[in-house]
């Protein structure tokens, strides 16, 4: 453990973690879009941003993706911290005025929105989808493409690998704006357009998993299908 200080508070912190885990610790609330704990961090909203003291100067810095170190100070509601946030607050909501979890987002940090009614569920780019179907479930059906050397693209975008998924429905799960959506109807899954035939429990017939999803566990654990179709329910 090593001794850091929040807020004028000198507290212990794990070393190799992110000032937001330790801030998360403490019960000091801290604005993210992009961030969940069982994933790399990723720090394309900045909202989490927090200001940091080494080697004698302070400066902002995303708290999710930046780590402790011994004697280190953190401010986390300085004049220049709130600037930094409502700043990327007004960015994102000036892009997706219409997305609900953006405008109540920009509102909490004091950014002023407008009274009609929020109904878009646009991308926002937080990569939360992409992250969870690379490291969580492994299939890499997502892939984020940004604009760079080579690659002709007017804006960045989520590119969809329909081959590739397995249509367990987690990149919807985790999407924080709604842009992701699956639709369940019987034996069907459909998301990002694609159907997927589900499978009916063996016990009780319940329709609970798409059938691709259960070959890819089955595959990469080397349990048998057979012991797989049974609902969570009726285990």
């Amino acid at each position: 453990m090593i001794s850091i200080t929040i807020d004028g508070r000198k507290v212990k912190a794990r070393e190799g973690s992110s000032i937001l885990k330790n801030l998360q610790d403490l019960k000091i609330e801290i604005p993210t879009l992009c961030f969940h704990a069982d994933l790399i961090p990723f720090g394309a909203c900045r909202l989490c941003t927090v200001e940091v003291k080494t080697n004698g100067k302070w400066q902002l810095s995303s708290s999710c993706n930046t780590n402790v170190a011994g004697g280190m100070e953190v401010r986390t509601d300085s004049a220049k911290v709130k600037e930094s946030r409502k700043l990327a607050a007004e960015l994102l909501y000036y892009k997706y005025p219409a997305t609900k979890a953006v405008k109540d987002m920009a509102e909490k940090l004091g950014v002023e929105v407008s009274h009609e009614a929020a109904e878009g569920n646009d991308c926002i780019l937080c990569g939360l989808c992409t992250r969870t179907c690379h490291e969580v479930v492994g299939v890499d059906a997502l892939k984020f493409q940004d604009r760079g050397l080579g690659r002709e693209i007017e804006e960045p975008k989520i590119e969809y690998i329909s081959e590739a998924c397995i249509g367990c429905g987690s990149c919807a799960y985790i999407c924080p704006t709604g842009f992701v959506k699956m639709e369940d109807k019987g034996r069907k899954r459909t998301i990002w357009g694609r159907e997927f035939k589900m499978a009916a429990c063996d016990v009780c017939g319940r329709y609970f998993a798409p059938v691709d999803q259960l070959k890819w566990i089955s595959k990469t654990t080397k349990v048998p299908m057979k012991k797989l179709k049974t609902c969570v329910s009726c285990r």
